[in-house]
């Protein structure tokens, strides 16, 4: 089912961008093939600052979000993802600015008083209405007869709200350049009722009174991530704080009607994931603090790694296992450094987020003895044959819609088959080059490739184009017989 929403334009003004003289209109795409009316050009967003005013009785929440950047080219306008936003006003380094907005395209095009220059830093400052009622599909999804897309957006909760904003939705949440390979630095200010917190990613900088029985928690990350796992989320939750691998701050929140015996016994075990994961991967944990946060929901069925505190259903803290939960628990912490701190450079790349995580999980479930690696992969290979039969090859997708669940198996079987390939030490010196070299940026598929085959000495490439592009699952090295 195709997204069609009806164009809403409204504005203050000002000119046009084809009336001022001097720069040219940013581009309103970043040219994702999966995603193509997704991300703008013209510039580098490095920061956000968003405040919400979160009230109980109203899914409606009065916004501000302040994008810097610095523009790479002349612009006479430039544009934001944005969706579902009632735009009050709009300001370029403090300046009212025109705009105008496209509820079909999800854009926000504004044009500044007088053009920017290139290589100029800017702000942008948007004052709007967040109503998380409004939850529209992503237009790159096309949906067979009247399926409806399962996944919300806006989590909302009987006390409150979450995110889950992979892999295109997070300008419902707050303008921004909603595309993976243009990070930024977070601060969410977030007021609540007195007795309702609020957390988000990064460190919590601060949290004040501000009067009228309200308060204000402030929160802040020192590395720039990709903004489909920004997160922020208000309730009431019950907060724990234990030291992990060389002093790490693990900060862990669960609904407070969850945090059950089970639960403190599943968000214990946090501090044990990330020194199994940093020993098994020769890496420091990459993010200032690491936690875990429970909501009060099913959460669509998911867990997501928002970074600095992978995201889950505290219905699944409080009664799953530590066989099915934990395996879980490590897949999301793994991504904060494949798919966070290492950010994919567009969606046709997924797979070094999503296979990593996969392969991880599983050399993590072996580790406990829960499963046979060998037997494991051998069913995730089955398993992958038939995603590439239904969904394409998990470096070229056949739609968008596949994109958050078809590209995990693949790519964590062509991980155990490359360690089979090249050993175990240059395996984990490709793993660690790659890491080192693109941390805080983004990769694409061909920077893993070109690691790869630096590190190890050989010629990959056919090894990688067989099993990311070709039409069938290739023979596995080291399992001819599968």
């Amino acid at each position: 089912m195709a997204l069609a929403l009806t164009m809403g334009i409204t504005g203050c003004g000002v000119a046009d961008a084809a009336a001022v003289g001097d720069g040219t209109a940013g581009a309103h795409s970043a040219g994702d093939r999966l995603f193509p009316g997704l991300g703008n050009g013209g510039y580098d967003a490095r920061s956000y600052d968003v405040h919400f005013d979160y009230r109980t009785g109203t899914k409606k929440m009065t916004a501000a979000s302040t994008m810097r950047a610095v523009a790479t080219q002349d612009l006479s306008s430039l544009s934001l993802d944005s969706a579902a936003q009632k735009i009050r006003a709009v300001a370029v380094n403090g300046e009212t600015a025109g705009f105008h907005t496209s509820a079909k395209k999800e854009k926000l095009v504004i044009t500044p008083d007088r053009p920017l220059r290139a290589g100029s830093p800017f702000r942008v400052t948007v004052r709007y209405t967040a109503d998380r009622g409004k939850d529209p599909v992503s237009p790159a999804y096309h949906l067979p007869g009247n399926a409806k897309w399962p996944v919300k957006s806006w989590v909302n909760t009987k006390d409150g709200f979450a995110f889950m904003g992979q892999p295109d939705r997070s300008h419902l949440f707050f303008p921004n350049n909603d595309v993976p390979g243009d990070k930024a630095r977070l601060t969410f200010r977030i007021t609540t009722p007195d007795g309702v917190r609020a957390v988000a990613n990064g460190d919590q900088a601060s949290h004040r009174a501000v009067g009228g029985g309200r308060q204000e928690f402030t929160y802040r990350t020192r590395a720039p991530i990709p903004t489909h796992v920004s997160q922020v989320a208000v309730g009431r939750f019950s907060g724990t704080t234990r030291r992990g691998p060389g002093g790490l701050p693990i900060r862990s929140y669960v609904a407070a009607g969850l945090n059950n015996a089970n639960a403190k016994k599943l968000v214990g075990r946090t501090p044990a994931h990330v020194a199994w994961l940093e020993k098994t991967l020769g890496l420091r944990y990459p993010f200032e603090r690491y936690g875990v946060l429970g909501v009060n929901s099913t959460y669509d069925g998911v867990a997501l790694e928002t970074a600095t505190m992978s995201t889950f259903s505290g219905l699944g803290f409080a009664k799953m296992t530590a066989k099915q939960e934990e395996p879980i628990m490590v897949h999301e912490l793994t991504h904060q450094y494949f798919g966070d701190a290492v950010s994919v450079h567009s969606w046709d790349d997924m797979w070094l987020s999503e296979g990593h995580a996969t392969y991880y999980q599983m050399r993590y479930s072996a580790a406990r003895g829960w499963s046979g690696l060998a037997r494991a992969m051998h069913s995730t290979y089955k398993a992958a044959k038939k995603q590439r039969a239904d969904s394409g090859p998990p470096g070229r997708l056949k739609n968008a819609v596949s994109l958050l669940f078809d590209t995990d198996a693949a790519g964590a079987v062509m991980l155990y088959g490359l360690r089979h390939k090249v050993g175990d030490d240059t395996f984990r010196a490709i793993e660690k080059t790659f890491f080192t070299a693109y941390r805080d940026r983004s990769a694409s598929t061909q920077d893993y490739i070109d690691v790869a085959n630096r590190v190890s000495g050989q010629n990959l490439t056919p090894y990688f184009h067989a099993w990311l592009y070709g039409k069938q699952s290739p023979k596995v090295p080291g399992h001819p017989n599968w």
